[in-house]
């Protein structure tokens, strides 16, 4: 069987030396709102009673945070500007 999202969370978080407050602030640059209490229930054992599983919408948001968290806020490109600059 293939990695789940929680696996892939779980490796990141290690990769990147991420705490929960480090993943809670990652995915607030991207608007969505988790808790420190519902981000941990991801990243229990399977067995555990409190376990959840990781959706896709969650992984996806924390991914496009971790690029903003990176890289920084995305430059306004208005289309046709190259044009204009071209033409200068």
């Amino acid at each position: 069987m293939g990695l789940t999202n929680n696996d892939i969370m779980k490796k990141l978080r290690v990769a990147l030396k991420m705490r929960d407050d480090d993943i809670v602030e990652v995915l607030k640059l991207v608007d969505f709102r988790i808790s420190k209490t519902e981000l941990s229930a991801f990243f229990r054992s399977e067995d555990h009673p409190k376990y959840m599983e990781c959706q896709d919408q969650i992984l996806r948001n924390f991914l496009n945070g971790l690029i903003i968290y990176k890289r920084g806020p995305r430059e306004d490109k208005r289309p046709g500007k190259r044009k204009e600059e071209n033409n200068s």
